[in-house]
């Protein structure tokens, strides 16, 4: 059984072996976006301060 590829991942695929050099560019672009450093004091922090949530949003009455 072949597993389902899109058109879309089909092309990007051959893209990238066809362009390389693009590679960085990639990398590049996602730790602007996405690979940020971590500090766990912070999220601790974070996670200490934050209010619950009310089950039900507007009920005015909870």
């Amino acid at each position: 059984m072949a597993m389902y590829e899109s058109d879309h991942t089909k092309f990007m695929r051959e893209w990238m072996e066809r362009h390389p050099e693009q590679r960085d560019e990639q990398k590049k672009g996602r730790s602007l976006w996405w690979d940020k450093p971590q500090n766990v004091d912070e999220q601790q922090r974070l996670a200490a301060v934050q209010v619950p949530v009310k089950p039900y949003y507007y009920d005015a009455n909870h």
